[in-house]
């Protein structure tokens, strides 16, 4: 198999495009705007899907579904909320279809308008808060932890796979609470759990902290984040958590009778990630050859490639594979064979390497001789001949071994590509020839947020959680600031 990529210094936004397509991730549909995730690229969206799952019932959520549409006069009552997103709705107008008359195909029924328009759900704020109204009587009613897998709609024309489509996938997490410090608590635990996948399981560094108010969430009074630095020195919002307080139980008149028997507003949060994680997944780790997988997340951890000549080789071979499988998947690695007849091994190997599968093992008649296998590494692309005695065990522990090399090369990149400013000159300077993220002192307000925006195009990602108080000067206003905040382009 021929090189199939454009090379990431030579133009990195169609590397990563040709990756996508290439490694069979997604491509484009006939629908403007929306993409098909293809075999491959949803088997990893499941990895990620099962351990976040896993993770959010650990926590004490549990998985709901709401409707698909939500009426109109929903989004009305929450003026923030539909400030936010009445820009990016799909607008269900008519209920029906009909041949036309005239012989020019299907056409809409006039006579089929809907009394109410229908959004398609751009996010569920509004739609849950008016069903939790029926859940909730009582303090005995509360919290009620609920999270629901779906797709939504926001109307994008400019559009990159996995990154910004029309159509995306994402899961949704809904909670109501007795107290502001219940709800505020949720928030704060669910951009823990988004860290820890993002690094325990993508292998990619993230810096927790909260959004400025320009970049708040649509209705809530606070909103953590997790951002991440991608290859080509942008930042990329990888998963948010917000305190709604109680502006949706107002909107929604959802109430509850305390333990003193007084009528108390619910508190609330929400919380998501999306398919935008194959996007950051890709752009963290992979290289020109394809795509680097994490051997957390990968659909296959192991791929087994036989080198023979004629069926009685094969079969020799296979019996010796048969048991080293078997001894992996006791040991939970994913593992496949491939025994196909119709493509030689140096197209297998491309292939495997282009779609990122961690190590692959070749085994040939003479190994067999010999009692050895050669394994390579996707992340170093090195090879060695390893005895077969113990192998399996070696394999276990080198997935290990690879998964915090991945994760240690990503920190070092975002240490080399993270720098401190003083003034705006220097801000614009390292943005310009550098890129990455800028800890640089802000005065705190969105004039100065907006114009900085506006002349370069760099935003704050976030105000980390971990930055220390340090009096300074806003590189913009020359105001006193008490501490740094995290600047960068984004996607």
């Amino acid at each position: 198999m021929a090189k199939v990529l454009t090379s990431k210094k030579e133009n990195y936004s169609q590397w990563y495009n040709d990756l996508v397509v290439k490694a069979d991730l997604a491509e484009s549909s006939a629908v403007r705007g929306c993409m098909v995730i293809k075999p491959y690229g949803y088997a990893i969206w499941e990895m990620m899907q099962a351990e976040l799952d896993r993770m959010f019932k650990e926590t004490g959520h549990v998985n709901a579904y709401f409707p698909l549409f939500i009426p109109k006069s929903f989004f009305s009552k929450e003026a923030d909320h539909v400030d936010g997103f009445a820009k990016e709705c799909a607008v269900v107008t008519h209920y029906r279809l009909k041949n036309d008359e005239n012989g020019n195909g299907v056409v809409v029924d006039p006579d089929a308008k809907l009394e109410e328009e229908l959004i398609v759900r751009p996010t569920s704020e509004t739609i849950i808060w008016n069903t939790y109204k029926n859940w909730i009587q009582s303090y005995r009613d509360l919290p009620i932890l609920c999270n629901q897998w779906a797709n939504v709609v926001r109307w994008e024309m400019r559009t990159r796979m996995f990154l910004r489509t029309a159509e995306f996938l994402w899961q949704e997490g809904h909670t109501a609470h007795a107290t502001k410090a219940e709800a505020l608590e949720e928030t704060e635990k669910m951009i823990n759990v988004y860290s820890n996948f993002a690094q325990d399981f993508m292998a990619m560094p993230v810096i927790m902290g909260a959004k400025s108010d320009q970049e708040r969430f649509a209705g809530a009074l606070e909103t953590y984040t997790i951002e991440a630095l991608m290859q080509d020195g942008k930042a990329l919002q990888s998963g948010t958590s917000h305190f709604l307080g109680q502006n949706f139980a107002k909107a929604f008149d959802v109430k509850f009778t305390n333990k003193e028997g007084k009528d108390e507003l619910v508190w609330a949060s929400s919380w998501g990630v999306s398919t935008r994680l194959m996007g950051a997944l890709i752009m963290s780790h992979s290289d020109d050859n394809g795509l680097v997988l994490p051997p957390r997340l990968a659909p296959h951890q192991v791929v087994i490639v036989p080198i023979y000549k004629g069926q009685e080789q094969l079969d020799a071979i296979r019996e010796k594979v048969d048991i080293i499988t078997k001894e992996l998947r006791a040991l939970g690695v994913r593992v496949k064979f491939d025994d196909r007849d119709n493509q030689r091994p140096g197209w297998k190997f491309a292939e495997y390497e282009l779609k990122g599968v961690p190590v692959r093992l070749a085994i040939g008649a003479r190994d067999l001789e010999n009692g050895t296998i050669e394994v390579a590494r996707r992340d170093t692309l090195s090879k060695e001949t390893k005895s077969l005695d113990g192998i399996s065990t070696y394999i276990a522990d080198l997935l290990e071994e690879i998964q915090a090399s991945i994760f240690q090369k990503a920190m070092d990149f975002r240490a080399e590509m993270t720098t401190q400013v003083d003034t705006y000159d220097e801000f614009k300077n390292v943005l310009k020839n550098k890129g990455g993220f800028i800890l640089a002192h802000w005065d705190g307000t969105t004039e100065t947020e907006l114009k900085i925006k506006d002349e370069t195009k760099a935003t704050i990602r976030c105000i980390p959680f971990d930055s220390q108080d340090e009096d300074g000067v806003c590189i913009y206003s020359g105001k006193p600031s008490k501490r740094r905040v995290l600047f960068a382009l984004a996607y």
